[in-house]
This record gives structure tokens, C-alpha cells and sequence, in this order.
């Protein structure tokens, strides 16, 4: 049978979290809530809400993503699959099914929630996210014969070719490291065309511009260090 674990890095998703909590199927067997140092109500509605949290401290992304991948470390029963999704309610938690299944079928070790532009909503996504994803995966095509389209954050991947990773980002550049790493092990992905909508809330990294350059600064640095070796 397969294991099923969601990391769900959060700061200050009061307003959300329970309701990506509610709508994430049934067949997983944990949801772990990182509570990336909030001061709202994230941690009491994420764990009415049937959740498991932690709480990182150190503030940014991949921060509250290896917090998660720490704890499923220490745990007798590993996963098989690892799903990473946001918490502010953009993606349609429900689809994680459609995520998974070409894992479960031995097809691939890694697949991405696409957010193709049919399938957003408008306003879903700022200009200055959608230029930054067109720029990234039109680097990683000429550079590495890349087929992404997408950096998008929902994504589900083998637990045992995480480890593999080696993940290091602490921050920003989160999602492009884990896709560069799997260009350069030629592990086997493919991406899912997944529904978006706007998100609950401003985003901490978008919806301001210092996030917005220094997403777009740490995205191009791990593009460009991969480039060169």
C-alpha cells in the first residue's frame, strides 16, 4: 500500500489552512503543517484541522521544507511518496490523486502540479510570477533540455529520490533546486496540468517586491551554478 506523506510549509495562513487541510484526500496518512514562525492562528486552526505541525523558526521556504523532511526522517514508518503543497488555498488540494499516480505506476520518480493558463484563474498568478517561471524553465530548456513549463510548488516525489536530492535551499530557490537536481541525475518526471486560483491572503513572496526580486535573483543563481559545472 502506499504511504502518503504532505508537507505544508505556512506563515501566516490562518484563513486557509484548515480548508487545504479539509480537501487533501483521505488516502494520505499524515499532514504535516511547518508553522514558518506565524503570528496568527496558523498552528490552532492546522491542528483542528487534523494536522500535524511543526514549527520552524528560521524564516523561509525550503527552511519549513527540510523541517518536514527532518521529522518524516526520524519516523519508523516512512513514506513512499512525499507531496509538497502551499497553504494558502491556490492549488485544489483534491488533485494530489492525479500528482501521485504516475508514481504509484512505476511511470516516474517526480511529478509537478503545472499551472497551465487554461486552467488559472485570472489574476491567479502576479505578471512578475509568470514572467519568472517563463524565464527559468526557457533557461533550464537551452541549458539542461529541460521539458518543465512550470516551478510550481505542488508537487509529489519518490521519498526515496528526495533523499537522493540532497536538498540545501533555504529559501527561495526551493522548487528550481529540486528541478535542476533531477535534470542532473536524469531521474525520470513529468508534469500534470493542475488547476490554480488566487490564493487567500497576500503572498509573502510575490505580493511584495523585495520577495519578488529575491526569488527572481535566487531562482536565476541556482540556474546559472548548475550551468557551470
Amino acid at each position: 500500500m502506499t504511504n502518503i506523506n504532505v508537507i505544508i510549509p505556512a506563515y501566516n495562513e490562518a484563513d486557509s489552512i484548515a480548508q487545504v487541510i479539509k480537501e487533501i484526500p483521505k488516502s494520505v496518512a499524515e499532514i504535516i503543517v511547518v508553522n514558518n514562525n506565524s503570528t496568527d492562528k496558523t498552528v490552532e486552526n492546522a491542528l483542528k484541522a487534523g494536522a500535524t505541525v511543526l514549527t520552524e523558526n528560521k524564516k523561509g521556504y525550503g527552511y519549513a521544507c527540510l523541517c518536514g523532511m527532518n521529522y518524516i526522517s526520524k519516523k519508523s514508518n516512512k513514506p513512499t511518496i512525499v507531496v509538497f503543497i502551499d497553504g494558502d488555498y491556490s492549488d485544489y488540494p483534491e488533485e494530489l490523486t492525479k500528482l501521485v499516480k504516475p508514481i504509484i505506476e512505476n511511470k516516474v520518480d517526480f511529478v509537478i502540479g503545472a499551472r497551465i493558463k487554461k486552467l488559472r484563474e485570472e489574476g491567479s498568478m502576479t505578471p512578475q510570477q509568470i514572467f519568472g517561471n517563463k524565464l527559468a524553465t526557457t533557461l533550464m530548456k537551452f541549458l539542461f533540455n529541460a521539458s518543465y513549463s512550470d516551478l510550481g510548488p505542488f508537487r509529489a516525489i519518490k521519498y526515496d529520490t528526495l533523499l537522493t536530492l540532497g536538498m540545501q535551499d533555504k529559501t527561495y530557490g526551493w522548487t528550481v533546486e529540486m528541478q535542476l537536481k533531477v535534470l542532473k541525475k536524469k531521474i525520470q518526471y513529468k508534469e500534470i496540468p493542475v488547476r490554480y486560483k488566487k490564493r487567500i491572503g497576500i503572498s509573502k513572496v510575490s505580493g511584495t517586491v523585495k520577495g519578488t526580486i529575491f526569488a527572481g535573483i535566487k531562482i536565476l543563481s541556482w540556474i546559472f551554478k548548475y550551468s557551470i559545472k
